[in-house]
């Protein structure tokens, strides 16, 4: 038995650290460690209520407006005050875009380069991939990069600026969009989707939407979508990395007739979400305190950081079980075809090709949604005084999967103040039953080369989640 730390990983967003046993050339058990702990969730304690629209945001610059719209949902929960029909639309708008951003990036600068690297000189494919995805110099990430400062305009009209806006509110948005915003919000979408059609996907996104299995999926030969499925085929990587097929989504998009995509659980089948199952495992966490819901739960680090603990991670479990999370969640959850056929494996190709597809799909909700801004409307409703005493949930859906606060208040200010992050879903370490997390079950198998001391393949599973190891640990 041979063991390896791998880590600090480069282009994650974070630190992070990963434990492997490796026998006859697989990993054969993984540990996954958030080696920081940040403490956000203390620092609320004893604050106004209102201070979390300000201060949630920082604990992440890539996804902030995640981070707003969870802490603006709990607020509003708690005080008894819901966001406008328009401002629920516009503030929709508004997280589709942080959305796709995230997406275009963790593809061209994240994901993608691992494929330039020397181990797969002598590949069919492996010159295209150095011209369009080497760090920095690749053509793919320049063009990416455009058209995510083009896309970002939208953020801000609406928004204000980007990372850490303030717009979005309890009650609705801030900024009421006139006519001329309007107009510039839909020529801002017509350009991104012709750099998604031209560049990304390749081709028409309502004939990529419609692909209705992995089998159509890998005979898409069109855009830098078309190179990965390429090389996605003849290295396997529909069978690296497989989960164990429990997806979990909040449902994202809420609007006043409901959320875009809904909200449930999958294995197997789908099944209706019951929140009140979530507890938080903390006996391999250096957090001191029982199991509970984050309702009910704190933040107690244990700065002793005894055995068995191993990550600032907690453990979060749905009914007792560990739950994968992310844009193949979603889409499994929201009931696609593709996404239903790529969770049978629920590998590296699963989890990239259901974020292409989700790119796709969610620019034309986009669409939609700034098409049917109605600029005569109320953006935001009439503001609500503090309780003295209150509870609240926002739950919602980072590009990385499902995003939860919850927010106690007591003599007016936050008594308690839990953040459950996608990557604390997707990166949790192991519960008291030994149950391993996802990212830690889906390295079991990865291929490990002689010599290597940071496999390729382990890279490449890491990367299919898009760790966020700063929204972890609070």
């Amino acid at each position: 038995m041979t063991k390896l730390v791998v880590g600090p990983f480069n282009r994650v967003e974070g630190d992070l650290e990963v434990h492997l046993d490796v026998a006859e050339g697989r990993v054969v058990s993984a540990r996954v460690n958030a080696p920081l702990y940040r403490g956000f969730e203390r620092m609320l304690e004893g604050r106004d209520p209102r201070d979390a629209l300000t201060i949630t945001p920082r604990i992440c610059g890539i996804c902030s407006i995640s981070q707003s719209m969870a802490a603006a949902r709990a607020l509003g929960a708690a005080i008894g005050v819901e966001p406008t029909p328009e401002g629920a639309r516009v503030a929709a708008l508004i997280h589709a875009v942080e959305n796709v951003s995230d997406h275009l990036t963790h593809f061209n600068l994240f994901f993608m380069p691992d494929f330039t690297r020397p181990v797969y000189a002598g590949r069919p494919w492996h010159g295209r991939a150095v011209a369009r995805f080497t760090a920095i110099e690749g053509s793919a990430q320049r063009e990416a990069v455009a058209a995510r400062a083009e896309l970002m305009h939208i953020l801000g009209l609406l928004a204000g600026k980007w990372p850490h806006t303030l717009a979005i509110q309890p009650g609705g948005v801030t900024r009421a969009p006139g006519p001329s915003e309007r107009m510039r919000i839909l020529a801002s979408l017509r350009a991104f989707r012709r750099f998604l059609e031209r560049v990304m996907i390749g081709g028409p996104l309502e004939e990529f939407v419609e692909l209705p299995d992995k089998a159509a999926l890998l005979c898409w030969q069109r855009g830098d979508a078309g190179l990965f499925l390429e090389i996605a085929a003849d290295l396997g990587l529909e069978s690296l990395g497989r989960g164990a097929g429990r997806y979990l989504s909040f449902g994202a998009y809420p609007l006043a007739t409901g959320r875009i995509w809904a909200e449930g659980m999958w294995e197997r089948e789908a099944r209706p979400l019951d929140l009140s199952l979530i507890r938080e495992d903390l006996s391999h966490s250096w957090m001191l305190g029982p199991a509970a819901h984050p309702s009910a739960g704190q933040t107690l680090p244990d700065e002793e950081m005894r055995d068995p603990a191993y990550s600032w991670c907690k453990a979060p479990r749905l009914d007792g079980m560990p739950m994968e999370t992310g844009a193949l969640a979603r889409q499994v959850v929201a009931g696609h075809p593709l996404a239903l056929d790529l969770a049978r494996e629920g590998g590296v190709l699963a989890r990239v090709g259901a974020r292409l597809l989700e790119l796709a799909r969610t620019q034309l909700v986009m669409e939609e949604l700034a098409g049917a801004i109605d600029v005569t409307a109320r953006f935001m409703a009439a503001p609500a005084p503090v309780p003295e005493a209150g509870q609240g949930a926002g739950l919602v859906e980072a590009a990385r999967g499902a995003l939860g606060h919850w927010l106690s208040i007591r003599n007016g200010l936050i008594s308690t103040y839990q953040i459950v992050a996608p990557t604390t879903w997707n990166f949790s370490p192991r519960d008291a039953a030994g149950v391993p997390g996802p990212l830690e079950a889906a390295l079991v198998g990865a291929p490990v080369r002689e010599g290597e001391e940071t496999p390729v393949s382990v890279q490449h599973v890491v990367r299919s989640f898009d760790p966020c190891m700063v929204c972890t640990v609070h």
